[in-house]
């Protein structure tokens, strides 16, 4: 019953209370709206049309594509008219005006303009296979962005259970210190525990947030501020070929050594071009000229003598041209090869950690902690020694998923230097 006198609050405190509730509940809403939760086959379907590096390649292509046009082009015919007037000398000379007309065509020789095409072929099969390097790289740039968010993202829930087990251990021993069952040195340890695992959380939640980072650089506005990383590390191999048939494998297969190979071909090409460039290219000149009381009609043909300049200089420079992409494309194999022996041996020994892990490591750092946690609630044990398992324990997680994520990208590597991914080209 309602005493006389005294104002009625609860409606109005309970509708306070209702909206709260209701606001907090729309804020909750609001940001599952925006963030955007999003797969790795999700994000790859967005490399075609908004990766700029693909754009860049595919501008290369196109170049390429025009430049063979230009080189199976034919030179175009020049025309001259010209006019004026005549006055005659001597007894019997004709005044008047004068025209000429005349037409020239240069004559394109054959293996010339087979040298040519040759030059520009080249290139479209050298920004090709540059085209599928970039694909392939830009593939396993983005697969290892991904998975480096949902390492960080891992990272971020073992810090948060840290800190949530770490809080529940300072509360425990602050009663403890209050009724006088433990000392106040076991407080102060777990206070500084607890604003450590705070710190570490704090941490780890930046680290999320710079490895989305990462990933929408590769983008721009295609992918939404604010976005979740959904999925998990696909099953390793049951076993990789030997280290040997990678090598002869990575050598037939690899994109950036095809390139650089057709490079050379662009380049012996081009020493061919302008070594055929030595033979005079005729032109052919036809036309008529009018002047008073007489009219011509001529056909020349003109031959340009190499008596001062033999192209010394440019069949010198396509040869050092030629010279040049020969050292770079075994520079370029041996850096191949040496990325192919370091992702090899990083798959190795994050595999072996793995193993490691998985054939009790894990288990027995858990169950550590299980018997420091019992001796320590029977007494048997201090906070320091709980706190020293409880650390170890952390460690070996993240030590564990450390070397999963290692291994998932020395495979990535492995994939992009063997060129399996251009199935999906």
């Amino acid at each position: 019953m309602r005493r006389p006198g005294k104002s009625f609050h609860p409606s109005l405190s309970n509708s306070s209370r209702y909206l709260g509730f209701i606001l907090t509940l729309s804020v909750f809403w609001h940001d599952s709206l925006s963030a955007e939760t999003l797969s790795l086959a999700q994000i790859l379907n967005l490399l075609e049309t908004h990766n700029p590096s693909l754009a860049n390649a595919q501008a290369r292509k196109e170049s390429a594509q025009a430049a063979l046009v230009t080189s199976k082009a034919y030179p175009n015919p020049e025309l001259e008219i010209g006019g004026g007037s005549s006055t005659g000398i001597g007894q019997g000379a004709l005044n008047g005006s004068n025209e000429q007309v005349y037409i020239s065509q240069t004559l394109d020789l054959p293996f010339v303009r087979e040298a040519r095409s040759k030059v520009a072929e080249a290139g479209i099969t050298s920004a090709d296979e540059a085209g599928r390097h970039v694909w392939l790289t830009v593939r396993s740039q983005v697969r290892l962005a991904f998975y480096e968010i949902l390492r960080r993202q891992a990272e971020l829930q073992i810090s948060k259970d840290n800190e949530q087990l770490l809080t529940q251990i300072r509360d425990k021993i602050k009663l403890k210190v209050e009724v006088g069952e433990a000392p106040r040195y076991e407080q102060v340890k777990s206070e500084a525990e607890a604003l450590n695992a705070v710190k570490l959380r704090e941490s780890a939640e930046t680290r999320v947030d710079d490895a989305k980072s990462a990933l929408r650089m590769m983008f721009g506005p295609a992918l939404p501020h604010q976005y979740e990383a959904a999925g998990d590390l696909p099953a390793p191999p049951a076993s990789l070929p030997s280290l040997e048939s990678l090598r002869e494998e990575v050598m037939n297969k690899q994109p950036v050594l095809q390139q650089f190979r057709a490079e050379i071909e662009k380049a012996e090409a081009k020493v061919k071009y302008e070594q055929n460039l030595r033979y005079p290219q005729p032109t052919l000149k036809a036309g008529a000229e009018r002047d008073p009381g007489l009219e011509q009609w001529r056909v020349n043909i003109v031959v340009p003598l190499p008596l001062w300049n033999q192209r010394q200089g440019p069949i010198g420079e396509a040869a050092a041209e030629l010279q040049q992409a020969e050292a770079l494309a075994t520079q370029q194999e041996f850096s191949v090869m040496r990325e192919l022996e370091n992702a090899y041996n990083r798959y190795r020994i994050a595999h072996r950690q793995v193993e490691t892990f998985d054939a009790g490591l894990l288990r027995e750092a858990e169950t550590v902690l299980k018997v420091a946690e019992s001796a320590y609630r029977l007494g048997e044990r201090g906070i320091i020694d709980y706190l020293d398992a409880q650390r170890t324990y952390r460690t070996v997680r993240s030590d564990y998923m450390n070397a999963r994520f290692d291994r998932q990208a020395a495979l990535i590597d492995l994939d992009r230097l063997r060129a399996t991914d251009l199935e999906d080209l």
